[in-house]
């Protein structure tokens, strides 16, 4: 699975000292598995000089990677996005320090959509 959520970021680098990520970025830090996806929470770090790039969710079903290659689902960076604020991270960090082992209800279900 850290091979997979590292293919997300083969063309980002760390912004302190270059450095490309790789499978060794990423820290699986919980999953959970169900018939049809999985649940990740991951954190992505530089091997290199050890910056932190935070905490994150990911939902990933087989039926959906299946419609997209693999280019497809690099990320890539979008100008113009506002930055985070020092307010931004806070609310982030209260959010998920409220969150116990049933944290998947607050995650919208995009099926019913």
């Amino acid at each position: 699975m850290k091979r997979k959520i590292s293919r997300l970021f083969k063309e980002l680098c760390c912004s302190a000292c270059k450095s490309d990520f790789d499978e060794n970025s990423v820290s699986i830090m919980r999953e959970e598995k169900t018939k049809d996806e999985e649940m990740i929470v991951f954190r992505l770090s530089c091997q290199e000089c050890g910056k932190s790039f935070g905490v994150a969710f990911l939902g990933i079903s087989d039926f959906e990677l299946k419609n997209y290659s693999e280019d497809d689902l690099i990320l890539h960076v979008q100008g113009s996005a506002n930055p985070i604020s020092e307010d931004d991270v806070l609310d982030a960090h209260k959010f998920i320090k409220k969150l116990d082992k049933n944290w998947q209800k607050f995650i919208a279900d995009l099926s019913e959509e």
